[in-house]
């Protein structure tokens, strides 16, 4: 590309504006504004829109039932005729492969769309209800969790619209197949009151919780998607959220645990906060068995009371720990970080071992390069930074329970 068609490529992200939108101020209101986090799953890998001057795209959705308008606005696009057959992206088509059907162009038939949301109530049965206080202070704001079936009505509609949110916030983001009825929704409203003094809701968060069978009669739900809204984070709605899903599950005698699926590392943080809060009042995670390791004993308790696995389980008793450990203390400090490490390290021994069998098969040169390859070498350098990366994020957790 010529340097001067350079001006005619942008980065994706810093061209799309999104709202939710409560009332018709809020569309002049930039405070109501908010961008993608990414933007490769619908322009490309490199997030670049080529074709256009001072392009500006507008993805608008009524805070509550989520009706779409797309305002695309720029001042000069790319003509194939007089660019030697060049031709601009085709931003509208993009977007129309992904947006639910239904979505509006005209801002003013928006507009009257957003009359309608006045008596949009959520789908579903109520699960949890809950107020937060910002951390920077401010009011109390009300909250309500609701649960959704595929056989919902109405509720499916709606989330073809809410899923769009996944592309913009969720790497590797897929929409599910919602011909299985296996697939069930937790939604979160802002539960408030208009001008007019009437009970209105805005969408801010949702999770997507799919029941796999388990041998005979049971199941294993997976928490597959999960997604606060921007307007809505750093109220703690999450982990809300999260407690929401345990309790609607772990009171079912056929749910054998609850798993997340490919957890980031954000989530999991959110996840490890609610589990080590949960469990920190069971008598296997007192104190005093704390020190004496991790037990069989946890693990049934953490399981029978709140369906988590194990492996989750050994990560709340890690935590909980360390909370419990001085670490002035080098003794005990020690003790609980060759604990950890015995752990992290379970997988290499035994790799070390599979590597003893195979060099009395092997030629020495063939071993040396499997050695090598395979980084057993590198051992103890990657256990020293694993481990170090792992308490950083457990005294994250633990820093979040101590401001409870």
């Amino acid at each position: 590309m010529t340097d001067a068609l350079c001006h005619l490529v942008v980065d994706g992200n810093e061209v799309l504006e999104f709202k939710l939108v409560r009332t018709v101020d809020d569309l002049e209101n930039e405070d109501t504004s908010f961008g993608p986090e990414m933007c490769h799953q619908v322009f490309g890998d490199n997030e670049n829109i080529f074709g256009y001057t001072d392009l500006h795209i507008r993805l608008y959705y009524s805070a509550g039932s989520l009706q779409t308008y797309l305002g695309i606005e720029y001042t000069e696009k790319i003509e194939p005729n007089k660019s030697d057959g060049m031709k601009a992206d085709d931003v509208e088509g993009a977007l129309t492969k992904v947006l639910a059907p239904g979505f509006v162009t005209n801002l003013d038939h928006f507009v009257s769309v957003l009359k309608k949301d006045e008596s949009f109530v959520p789908h579903g049965q109520l699960l949890h209800a809950f107020t937060v206080t910002p951390f920077d202070g401010g009011d109390k704001r009300s909250f309500e969790v609701y649960f959704s079936e595929i056989s919902t009505p109405g509720f499916l509609v709606y989330h073809e619209r809410l899923q769009t949110f996944l592309l913009w916030y969720v790497d590797a983001a897929s929409f599910i197949d919602v011909d299985d009825d296996q697939w069930t929704f937790f939604t979160v409203f802002e539960k408030f009151q208009s001008s007019e003094g009437c009970v209105r809701y805005a969408t801010a968060a949702y999770a997507t919780v799919y029941r796999y069978y388990a041998y005979p009669r049971h199941s294993r739900p997976r928490i597959s998607q999960v997604l606060t809204l921007p307007p809505f984070r750093k109220l703690g709605i999450c982990a809300q959220l999260l407690q929401a899903i345990y309790s609607h599950f772990i009171i079912q005698p056929e749910v054998v645990d609850i798993t997340v699926e490919d957890p980031s590392q954000d989530f999991q943080r959110i996840r490890d906060y609610v589990d080590v809060k949960n469990c920190s009042e069971l008598p296997a995670f007192q104190p005093a068995k704390l020190y004496q390791g991790f037990s069989e004993e946890m693990a049934n308790q953490a399981s029978n009371k709140f369906k988590i696995n194990k492996k989750q389980a050994r990560r709340v008793y890690e935590i909980l720990r360390l909370k419990n450990t001085n670490t002035s203390d080098k003794t005990a400090y020690q003790n609980y970080r060759l604990d950890v490490k015995n752990r992290l390290n379970a997988p290499f021994q035994k790799k070390k071992l599979e590597m003893k069998k195979l060099q009395k098969v092997l030629k020495p040169e063939e071993y040396a390069a499997t050695i090598s390859s395979t980084g057993l070498s590198e051992t103890h350098g990657r256990l020293s930074s694993q481990y170090c990366s792992l308490e950083q994020e457990y005294r994250r957790v633990i820093h979040r329970i101590e401001q409870d």
